[in-house]
């Protein structure tokens, strides 16, 4: 059994949740988010807290028990406090800009990229080489800020490129250091 599965979520004042027909829906101050549930996982409101529990003790059971409870904790903390991942430009002439809803990248290519970002998701620049991807839906967020940094991955040389805010990238010594250490 999952140590996660058997916590039960407080759900708080503002937010509210629907069980209905295989399906949750949470609705709180900032938006609203439905998912459908596995039918192996038993979901059930009782005094302001939703309770997991496993229909049969199956492998898979198991398996889904913690990780329906975790999705359906992030849903409710979507909808109260929303998510948000920074990422950072790091590179000479790198830079971001918004133009309306679209962020437009600059990274060395031979022309701007545009993303357009989906429904539910706000992109924000912070100056030149920050750029922040607010929303409810932490997936979905993950998913944005993923395919932006793919746009131009950090590489390990020099530490050009786009990556997560705290995130540590193993640099590699270069041909020249390579050879000044060997002699």
């Amino acid at each position: 059994m999952s140590r996660v599965g058997k916590k039960p979520i407080d759900v708080p004042k503002g937010v509210e949740v629907k069980i209905e027909d295989g399906h949750i829906s949470v609705k709180g101050p900032k938006g609203t988010l439905k998912r459908e549930l596995n039918n192996r996982v038993k979901v059930v409101l009782k005094d302001s807290k939703l309770e997991f529990s496993i229909k049969d003790k199956t492998k898979e059971s198991r398996a889904l028990f913690g990780l329906t409870r975790a999705l359906v904790a992030n849903m409710v903390k979507g909808v109260t406090e929303g998510f948000q991942k920074l990422l950072e430009l790091s590179g000479v002439g790198y830079r971001a800009s918004k133009q309306g809803k679209k962020l437009v990248l600059q990274m060395g290519y031979s022309h701007p990229i545009e993303i357009d970002p989906p429904d539910g998701i706000d992109i924000q620049t912070e100056g030149l080489t920050k750029v922040k991807v607010n929303g409810i839906d932490r997936e979905l967020v993950g998913q944005v800020a993923a395919d932006i940094k793919k746009i131009r991955p950090v590489e390990p040389y020099k530490a050009k490129g786009i990556k997560y805010a705290g995130e540590r990238v193993r640099r590699k010594a270069g041909k020249a250091a390579k050879a000044m250490g060997a002699a």
